[in-house]
């Protein structure tokens, strides 16, 4: 966040010391002090405080040489995951799904410019990043980003694309701000959407949008596919109209039991 859009309440400690945190993952679970202090842009110093604060904290752990985070960083999320209760109600019906198509299936929500999983069932791999619950990937080129933003207020929709990173992942990646607006308005008039390699070459995705008991988006369901065993067509004809049942049957049961507390609404975090 630029230092002039910084509240007068905000700590800058603080969320460095989530800066060292987020700066692991799935390819880089074990990282030296230099290692961190690049990624975070930290001085040497600065990183060792809070690595060796977070070792006192019991959220990473060290032999004296390399970092890992320990597995009560999970507290973290599960903090959240346990108030907002629809994972725990989909989950059985993304098991359902994933059995009737032999597919993955996840749900996921927005979280600022990323969409975040919080709920997955895996059945094979089919991507060179391994997903887990908790793994996030820009919006705006995943089938779920997509059928979140286009439910967004227009003037919303139009301040994110004006965010959108224009480097390309794959050779077919949409990045102009119109042509990803055109991808939008025809996902809000057909009620899913599909993504083409746009992520990773080989990968095709479809989602429909989970809505609550009054109308709002505020998650999305998907099913990603290989290419080479999956035309689009199939992808339509094959995987659309079970997903879509998933979705409908999810949103009978929010609107009977609804999540452990109110479900955020997908306009509701920002970047």
């Amino acid at each position: 966040m630029p230092a002039a859009d910084r509240a007068p309440h905000f700590v800058r400690s603080f969320e460095r010391g989530l800066a060292v945190i987020r700066v692991f993952g799935p390819d880089r679970p074990e990282l030296t002090l230099s290692e961190v202090a690049r990624g975070c842009d930290l001085t040497r110093a600065a990183a060792r405080r809070f690595l060796l604060t977070l070792v006192d904290l019991g959220y990473v752990h060290t032999d004296g040489r390399v970092f890992r985070l320990t597995p009560r960083v999970l507290e973290l999320g599960y903090a959240y995951l346990s108030g907002f209760g629809l994972p725990d109600l989909a989950l059985p019906h993304l098991k359902q799904l994933a059995e009737q198509v032999g597919e993955s299936s996840s749900l996921c929500v927005l979280d600022g410019d990323d969409i975040v999983y919080v709920a997955r069932v895996p059945t094979r791999r089919i991507m060179t990043a391994a997903i887990t619950v908790g793994t996030r990937f820009p919006a705006h080129v995943t089938s779920v980003g997509r059928v979140i933003l286009a439910h967004l207020p227009d003037d919303e929709i139009g301040a994110r694309l004006r965010r959108v990173d224009q480097r390309p992942l794959t050779p077919r990646t949409i990045t102009a701000p119109d042509r990803l607006r055109a991808e939008l308005d025809r996902a809000r008039r057909q009620g899913f959407a599909i993504v083409d390699q746009e992520l990773e070459e080989g990968l095709r995705s479809v989602a429909a949008p989970v809505r609550d008991r009054g109308g709002d988006v505020v998650a999305a369901v998907n099913i990603p596919v290989h290419a080479s065993r999956n035309s689009l067509d199939s992808v339509r004809r094959d995987l659309l109209p079970p997903l879509l049942e998933t979705v409908a049957r999810i949103e009978r049961d929010l609107a009977v039991t609804g999540p452990g507390r109110a479900v955020p609404r997908a306009g509701g975090t920002h970047g």
